[in-house]
């Protein structure tokens, strides 16, 4: 697609990801594959700007990446001195050809997976608990990953590789709805999301007795527990964390809650639960046999019976990674946590 500049342009540069770098005497610009506009600059923004004897681009690695006008990239290190380029593209075509991304060493594997919506440019999928989301030491295959390679059609590549792109996750054994990216513009527009208000994410939890307060916002900062470096823990040094709450279904001994995620923190909703009080009933890192303590042995039993932390990721919306629009994707509760709450009324 032709790239159009109001300025003539001084400087062209192209990251790793793909995204092609434009300046002007006024702007930095980045645009996808497709030459759609990602975000522009002024000259200002020391951050993604040098100024030397030609201006170069930093990118998101910190390589400084000067196009030579011989069609030639150059890496330079950030300390490194900048050669003199000459640069001047006014009135020039590019033409870049992208390889074919190459097939992943990840194999395909048929585990049961339910797809919920799927086009060119991402896949919502329900993730069953007990899965992990990546291979990685002790879990080199069975994973969602794994899965998606088989359920997932047409995917375009990530990082050049064949492979889905995880925008976000979910611990082992909690349950739900996640989105996956079908290529690398579609990954970095959802992660560029991904933190904003345009994101929202609500969860479903089965927690021990019933907060104070039938709704409430949750703030302590989230780090790593100085006692036990397996866990996180709301720490005075600890990155800021938000978790909204609201009261569903008040049961015997515990409440069906609500959550929405303000904040992305590792563990958040079952570190700020116990931090209220309220620990998430089955959670193996954060809460206790609190059961022995119920009176009632049929739901000592049931409690004590259930398999993993009663979570359950239950509604995500997300602006659609090519189009904008707004889209809302629902994941019912899985039968082991009804199974739970029948036991519990």
């Amino acid at each position: 697609k032709p790239l159009k500049a109001t300025n003539i342009i001084s400087s062209l540069a192209f990251g790793l990801d793909g995204t092609l770098y434009l300046l002007t005497k006024t702007k930095l610009a980045a645009h996808d594959l497709r030459g759609e506009l990602l975000w522009s600059t002024s000259l200002i923004d020391g951050r993604r700007l040098i100024i030397a004897k030609r201006p170069v681009v930093l990118d998101a690695s910190d390589r400084l990446l000067v196009f030579s006008g011989k069609g030639v990239m150059e890496e330079l290190g950030v300390s490194g001195s900048v050669q003199d380029v000459a640069a001047s593209m006014d009135g020039q075509r590019v033409a870049v050809e992208i390889p074919p991304p190459i097939p992943t060493d990840v194999s395909s594997q048929d585990l049961p997976l339910s797809v919920l919506f799927e086009d060119d440019d991402l896949a919502v999928i329900e993730k069953p608990a007990g899965i992990v989301v990546h291979p990685a030491a002790g879990h080199a295959d069975r994973t969602l990953v794994n899965a998606l390679l088989f359920h997932v059609k047409n995917l375009s590549g990530i990082g050049g590789e064949l492979r889905p792109g995880i925008v976000h996750r979910l611990d082992k054994d909690t349950s739900g709805v996640m989105v996956i990216a079908k290529h690398d513009v579609a990954h970095r527009k959802l992660a560029a999301d991904w933190g904003t208000d345009r994101v929202r994410k609500e969860y479903l939890a089965v927690v021990y007795g019933t907060p104070k307060k039938e709704r409430g916002k949750i703030e302590g900062p989230i780090g790593r527990d100085p006692k036990n470096r397996k866990r996180m823990s709301v720490v005075a040094s600890g990155r800021s964390a938000i978790t909204e709450y609201s009261i569903e279904e008040q049961l015997r001994y515990a409440s069906l809650v609500r959550l929405r995620l303000r904040t992305g923190r590792t563990h958040q909703i079952r570190v700020h639960m116990k931090h209220l009080g309220h620990p998430i009933i089955g959670d193996p890192l954060y809460s206790g046999p609190q059961w022995r303590g119920i009176p009632d042995k049929r739901i000592q039993k049931a409690i004590a019976s259930f398999p993993r932390q009663a979570l359950h990721a239950a509604r995500l919306t997300i602006p659609h990674p090519r189009t904008g629009e707004s889209m809302t994707f629902e994941s019912p509760l899985p039968e082991d946590m009804r199974e739970l709450l029948a036991a519990l009324r």
